[in-house]
């Protein structure tokens, strides 16, 4: 049996009225849900897909009139912040989107709709439905409602935990940090990642549910060692 939540009122809640509600339907179903018949073809990879490229030209577009001053590079890196799996999971959050993924009964007992990885998956699938139905406008209704908090969060471009450790090894003349993937564990639609950085001859593990999560865990806990050598 699958599960999710009321539909119309999340609808509701979007402000977008669906000519096409079966586009939202999809959005919303997460691969484990889908039909096997159809190849999962139903599931929700597809619209995250478009929703994805979707999502990176809204938010250049954007970057790009909020901040006249700066250079590409600097423009880059917030493209990267805003886009990131974890804005995306507090952006869902603030959708209450965990509440609407159809994954069957057994999933949702145990966690599976409020992943970080699901939600954000979800959340850019919702972003392709939206132009798939209604073009960039409606999708950028969105995306300019939900992201405001976030895009003028930090005066400075921010920088990922991954760019920050190598800029630091790299200034000290030190060369570029070493990640390697240690372990993968759980089904192929909830897995666990362990993955390990070597830096000027130390190391610290990151766990996250995709090797890029992994990464950037793995790139704070070295950085958050300086502190205590």
């Amino acid at each position: 049996m699958t599960t999710g939540g009321d539909l119309t009122v999340f609808a509701a809640r979007l402000g977008h009225v669906f000519t096409q509600p079966e586009l939202l339907v999809q959005a919303l179903t997460h691969r484990s849900a889908a039909d096997p018949r159809r190849s999962q073809l139903d599931s929700n990879e597809r619209l995250e897909f478009l929703g994805d490229r979707v999502l990176a030209l809204l938010i250049a577009e954007w970057l790009a009139e909020r901040f006249p001053q700066e250079r590409e590079g600097d423009l880059g890196k917030r493209l990267g912040v805003l886009v990131a799996r974890d804005t995306l999971a507090r952006v869902a959050d603030n959708l209450d989107l965990a509440s609407v993924i159809r994954v069957p009964q057994s999933e949702g007992r145990a966690g599976l709709r409020e992943r970080a990885n699901v939600v954000a998956d979800a959340l850019e699938a919702l972003l392709g439905a939206l132009y798939m139905d209604a073009g960039l406008p409606a999708a950028r209704a969105l995306v300019r409602r939900e992201w405001e908090a976030h895009m003028g969060a930090d005066p400075r471009p921010p920088m990922s935990a991954k760019s920050r450790l190598q800029e630091y090894t790299l200034g000290r003349g030190l060369g570029l940090p070493e990640y390697r993937l240690v372990s993968t564990t759980g089904p192929s639609h909830q897995p666990v990642f362990v993955v390990s950085v070597a830096a000027a001859g130390r190391e610290a593990e990151g766990l996250g549910d995709s090797k890029r999560a992994a990464e950037q865990l793995a790139a704070e806990a070295w950085l958050a060692g300086l502190g205590r050598k």
